[in-house]
């Protein structure tokens, strides 16, 4: 009995760090990251990064990175990121800076409801730049 006990406490071992480095990491974001850095940083992102590198970045992922693979991801980034990571401003606002270049396209669909639930937890926008693949070069 007393194994299974142990077994009990020492299950879940990824949500326990998850919860305790990553808790750490937004506090230490948030006390020593200033706003205008952020700021800068994010501004950088969306005015140097133009849609012919974010196009080929994303048909990277899908070519490298399996369905499975992403959907593990997605899965851990929706149950074991703690509340506290979730609300810290600054991690949100990063999270949502780098998650509006995800288009719905790559999200496999057994994690589009949990896909759904990160871009609502951590206030994502839909993607802002059209599919470049798609479109015609004499329109």
């Amino acid at each position: 009995m007393p194994s299974k006990a142990k077994r009990s406490i020492l299950e879940p071992p990824a949500k326990f760090v998850s919860e305790k480095v990553l808790s750490l990491d937004a506090k230490v974001v948030e006390k020593y990251v200033p706003d205008k850095l952020l700021l800068l940083l994010i501004n950088a992102l969306d005015k140097r990064a133009s849609p012919r590198t974010i196009d080929s970045i994303v048909g990277m992922i899908e070519r490298h990175i399996s369905t499975k693979t992403l959907a593990s991801l997605i899965t851990v980034a929706d149950e074991y990121v703690p509340d506290t990571v979730a609300s810290s401003r600054k991690v949100s606002t990063v999270v949502a800076g780098v998650g509006k270049y995800i288009p719905d396209r790559i999200i496999p669909p057994e994690s589009a409801e949990k896909w759904s639930n990160l871009k609502t937890k951590f206030s994502i926008p839909t993607l802002l730049i059209k599919e470049g693949k798609a479109a015609p070069a004499g329109d």
